[in-house]
C-alpha cells in the first residue's frame, strides 16, 4: 500500500517521532485494497489526569483533559491512475476538555482536508493541512504525545508553543514537495494570507509564502536530520502596512538510545504563538529556542526538555521545563508521566503573569 498522503500527514510525523520510525506501517488499519484503490482509517486517543499549582492566582486544581495532541480519527485515500497516484486525507480532531462546559457539543476540528498528485515529479498537496513554517519544530518536538506547557486551567495545553516555537497554522494551501534526494527535501507552498492589518481597507494583495527544506542522514550509526523553514506574508491597511516574516531550524541525532535536538526560530512582525485573522501585528522581534535529550531504555523513554520565548511583538517572555517518562505497553498502547515548570513575564513591567507547575499521568491508544 503506497498510502503516501498519510506518510506525509502532521499525525503519521507525530507518531513517528514519538514512537520511532516502525510506527509509520501500523499507524493505519487498511480497511480496502483492491486494483490499485485503498482506503484505511487511524486514530489518536488520549487523557491526562491534570494537577495544577498556580502560583500567581494561587490555586490549585485537578482535571482529567487530553494532552497537547487532541483525539483524532483520519481518514486515507489514495488510488493509481497509470503514472500518477491520487490520494487525499481528512482529519477530524476533537477535544475532550469540554465535558462539564458544553456535555453535548463537543467541538470538531477539521484540521486536515486535502488531496495529493504523487508521481516522479514528486507530489502537489492540495487543501487544508499544517503550515510548513515550524513544521519539524513542533512535530519533532520529544514530548508532542504528552502534556507540555499549561494553558488556561480548563483550556488546552500549549506543549512548548509559545516556550521554543510557534503553531504551523493548519491552512489553506497549494504546496510542491520534491522527491527525496538523497535524503534531502524540500517544500514550498502559498497560503491564505492572515488579516494582521484588520480596519479600513484592509488587504492582503499576495498570499503567504511558506518553505521548508530538512535533510536526514545516517553517518556512523548515527542517525541526523536538520531543517529550515519560513514564511512570509503582508497585510495593510488605511494607515499601516505589516510585513511578517520568520525562520525556524533545528537539528535531532540520535545514537543508541540517547536523542539530542535543538531548534530554533526568529521572526518580525509575525505572531510568535499563533498567526490568525485579526491578530494586531506590529513589525517587532521574537525568538525562541527548544533544548532536549531523551534517552530509551527498553521500553521506557527519558526526556528532559527546556524552551524560552522572547517576545517585543507579545510582550511576553516564558519558559517551560519538563520532564517526562514515556512507557510503551505496547506498539499502540502508551503511557506519560510529565511534570512541567512553567513562568511567564509581561516585558514591559516585568510583572509575572503566570507561575505554574504541572503535573499531568496519563494513557495514549493510537491505531
Amino acid at each position: 500500500m503506497k498510502n503516501n498522503n498519510f506518510r506525509k500527514s502532521g499525525l503519521a510525523i507525530a507518531m513517528m517521532a514519538a514512537m520511532g520510525a516502525s510506527a509509520g506501517a501500523n499507524a493505519a488499519i487498511e480497511l480496502y485494497n483492491e486494483d490499485g484503490t485503498s482506503f484505511s482509517v487511524d486514530g489518536y486517543f488520549n487523557a491526562f489526569y491534570v494537577n495544577r499549582d498556580d502560583k500567581v492566582a494561587d490555586v490549585r486544581n485537578s482535571d482529567v483533559k487530553m494532552g497537547f495532541l487532541p483525539n483524532t480519527i483520519g481518514f486515507n485515500f489514495s488510488k493509481e491512475m497509470g503514472d500518477l497516484t491520487l490520494g487525499g486525507r481528512s482529519s477530524f480532531w476533537s477535544t475532550i476538555n469540554d465535558s462539564l462546559q458544553s456535555p453535548t457539543d463537543t467541538a470538531i476540528d477539521v484540521r486536515q482536508l486535502y488531496a495529493t498528485v504523487d508521481g516522479a515529479f514528486g507530489q502537489v498537496l492540495i487543501g487544508k493541512d499544517f503550515g510548513l513554517y515550524a513544521r519539524s519544530n513542533i512535530f519533532l518536538d520529544e514530548i508532542l504525545m504528552g502534556f507540555g506547557s499549561p494553558g488556561a486551567a480548563t483550556g488546552v495545553s500549549f506543549g512548548n508553543i509559545r516556550t521554543g516555537y510557534p503553531y504551523p497554522n493548519p491552512s489553506a494551501q497549494i504546496t510542491y514537495r520534491t522527491p527525496d534526494m538523497g535524503g534531502l527535501n524540500v517544500a514550498a507552498g502559498i497560503f491564505e494570507p492572515a488579516n494582521t492589518t484588520p480596519g479600513a481597507q484592509s488587504e492582503q494583495s499576495a498570499p503567504r509564502f511558506e518553505a521548508e527544506v530538512t535533510y536526514s542522514a545516517d553517518l556512523n550509526g548515527v542517525a541526523l536530520t536538520g531543517w529550515v523553514n519560513g514564511r512570509h506574508q503582508s497585510s495593510e491597511n488605511a494607515t499601516t502596512k505589516i510585513d511578517s516574516r520568520g525562520v525556524g531550524y533545528g537539528v535531532k541525532a540520535a545514537v543508541a538510545g540517547l536523542s539530542l535536538t535543538a531548534s530554533g526560530f526568529t521572526s518580525k512582525g509575525d505572531v510568535p504563538v499563533l498567526i490568525t485573522d485579526g491578530a494586531l501585528a506590529s513589525e517587532e522581534d521574537a525568538d525562541g529556542y527548544l533544548v532536549q535529550a531523551s534517552y530509551t531504555l527498553g521500553a521506557n523513554r527519558f526526556v528532559l526538555s527546556y524552551g524560552e520565548t522572547d517576545s517585543d511583538q507579545g510582550n511576553f517572555e516564558t519558559e517551560n521545563t519538563s520532564v517526562a517518562v514515556f512507557h510503551d505497553v505496547n506498539s499502540n498502547f502508551k503511557l506519560v508521566a510529565e511534570y512541567n515548570m512553567f513562568e511567564q513575564e509581561t516585558k514591559s513591567t516585568g510583572v509575572k503573569a503566570a507561575d505554574a507547575n504541572t503535573l499531568a499521568l496519563g494513557a495514549v491508544v493510537m491505531f
